[in-house]
C-alpha cells in the first residue's frame, strides 16, 4: 500500500515547506564559523552531518522535480523529518544566537523566517 511518503510530489512539497532558506542564503550560512561549529561529526576535523546535508540541500534546490533520483527523495524525506523533530524541541528563550537555530539552519530551515 502506497503512503504519502512514497509519493514523490508529496515529498517535494513537504521538502519545500520545511526548507525556507534560498540556495544563496543557505550557501552563505554554510560558509560561517557558526555553521561549522554545530552538529554531530564522525571523527575529529570532519564535516558535521548537518553541514554536509546543507550542501546537499543546495544541490536539491537547484534540481527540477523530474531530475530527482530515489536517493534525492530519500534525503528530502530525511530533511523534513529532521526539521520537524528539531522544531518540536524549540527552547523557551530567545533562539537568535543559539546552537539550536544554527543546527536547523544547516538543514535549510531558519526558524526566524516566516
Amino acid at each position: 500500500m502506497a503512503t504519502h511518503l512514497d509519493d514523490p510530489a508529496s515529498v517535494v512539497r513537504d521538502f519545500k515547506a520545511a526548507v525556507n532558506m534560498t540556495p544563496t542564503a543557505l550557501e552563505k550560512w554554510l560558509a560561517t564559523g557558526e555553521s561549522r561549529a554545530v552538529g554531530i561529526t564522525h571523527g575529529e576535523g570532519s564535516e558535521s552531518v548537518g553541514h554536509h546535508s546543507g550542501r546537499r540541500i543546495v544541490e536539491l534546490l537547484h534540481k527540477k522535480s523530474v531530475e530527482l533520483s530515489d536517493d534525492d527523495l530519500a534525503h528530502m524525506r530525511k530533511v523534513v523529518g529532521y526539521v520537524h523533530r528539531h522544531l518540536a524541541q524549540r527552547p523557551a528563550s530567545d533562539v537568535r544566537h543559539t546552537r539550536w537555530r544554527w543546527s536547523l539552519m544547516n538543514w535549510g530551515h531558519d526558524p526566524l523566517e516566516p
